[in-house]
């Protein structure tokens, strides 16, 4: 098929999804595609048992889609900037502390927990992988998706601070995220020695550079856009800078999601005030919601396609059930130790520690960034036990996160 052809089709289920879900499952709409997405390739699965034609079709159809290069160097960008746009940059800067330390210590925190407690349950049944690699996977896992989070957070009613906090951290710690799955993988797969001050240069090229490197470019489109008056020319220079930003950081090896974020912080609080007429603010506001909701749902599908493509043993099905819970205390332990030394400092709505546990879901990223690990064995037990974390985390979590919120609050 042609990749005309592929995004037509990809674009029709989606839409066919949407329509389902909506009329019938009345579920929140990321979730709601990616369920029945998931339902259909589970029938796949289970008609190839009777036309196995049926499902080598539908394998083969998903394999000619690059899952890893359709995320990061396609649709995050968007969502990245349309999630950025629309946090109060005011309500950022109060809880900055928060989320700066959430967003490092965090990570850091969570991958070794994490890395310590998959390499112990792999071992105890059997499948071998060395603890550089567990703590690789560790690094790939422990960032929050802020494309999961901000598009349930939409529908959870929790509370507007732990929203902000919730939502910045998942947001920012993609690049810290980024800076610890590079290292772990030139040491896990190249054989590296990782020095504190490699760390620190991929560190400040990465995260710094990223915000910096967002700041200007934020800056030049604002000034671009209060020179004209035309809403038209405005919304193609906002897709311009998202589309160009992204892939110029690219090019000077600093954090695209990072520099993305930075811009649309600075052009959703800044530039919608200062260099946009009421009119322009609409139709800039309505086509990034479009984009965003467009997008959301497409990436949600193809995460329920995925699993055509996925070897499952036994052992890998249980190793990804024992993940589920080892990842939730890696959240709990990474949350618990920052919010311990923040609330000296200041107060916390009461049940920040639990929101933020289960609320800190895992999506795409994750399962991108697994699918860009190089073909081995190793490989295939990281993303077989990725795929169920984030399953889970979008299913469950995703789905009980307002009544799990909503009688917290009454307790």
């Amino acid at each position: 098929m042609t990749v005309f052809q592929i995004i037509a089709l990809l674009i029709s289920l989606t839409a066919i999804f949407s329509y389902l879900n909506f009329r019938f499952f009345k579920l929140p709409a990321t979730i709601g595609v990616m369920l029945i997405a998931l339902l259909m390739s589970l029938a796949l699965i289970g008609a190839g048992h009777f036309a196995p034609w049926i499902h080598e079709a539908a394998v083969g159809l998903t394999k000619q889609i690059d899952f890893n290069d359709a995320l990061m160097q396609g649709m995050l960008c968007f969502l990245l900037f349309a999630g950025a746009m629309h946090i109060d940059l005011s309500e950022l800067k109060d809880h900055q502390g928060v989320i700066a330390t959430l967003a490092v210590a965090g990570v850091v925190i969570s991958m070794f927990v994490f890395g310590t407690l998959i390499h112990l349950v792999l071992g105890w049944l059997g499948i071998d992988l060395i603890y550089v690699w567990c703590l690789l996977f560790g690094a790939l896992i422990s960032p929050t998706d802020p494309v999961a989070v901000i598009g349930i957070l939409k529908d959870a009613k929790v509370p507007r601070s732990l929203e902000v906090q919730i939502a910045g951290e998942s947001l920012f710690n993609d690049g810290i995220g980024v800076v610890a799955f590079i290292v772990m993988i030139e040491i896990a797969v190249g054989g590296e020695h990782a020095s504190a001050a490699h760390i620190g240069q991929l560190f400040l090229e990465e995260a710094v550079g990223g915000a910096l490197f967002g700041f200007v470019i934020g800056w030049i489109a604002y000034r671009l856009l209060k020179s004209v008056n035309n809403y038209r020319v405005e919304v193609m220079l906002t897709l311009a800078l998202v589309m160009g930003g992204y892939a110029l950081a690219s090019v000077i090896h600093v954090s695209g999601p990072i520099a993305i974020v930075v811009a649309g912080l600075f052009i959703g609080n800044h530039g919608r005030q200062f260099a946009m007429s009421d009119t322009t603010r609409q139709n800039v506001d309505s086509f990034w919601d479009l984009i965003d909701e467009i997008l959301n749902a497409l990436l949600f599908v193809l995460i329920g396609l995925e699993i055509l493509v996925l070897s499952f043993t036994r052992d890998l099905f249980f190793a990804g059930l024992l993940a589920i819970p080892a990842i939730l205390f890696a959240r709990l332990v990474s949350v618990v130790l920052p919010v311990s030394v923040i609330r000296r400092a200041r107060e916390l709505t009461p049940g920040t520690v639990r929101i933020m546990t289960w609320g800190g879901l895992r999506g795409g990223i994750s399962v991108a960034l697994a699918l860009s690990l190089p073909v081995s064995r190793e490989r295939e037990i990281v993303l077989a036990v990725t795929y169920a974390i984030v399953i889970f985390s979008i299913l469950v979590q995703g789905l009980s996160l307002e009544r799990f919120v909503r009688a917290l609050l009454k307790w």
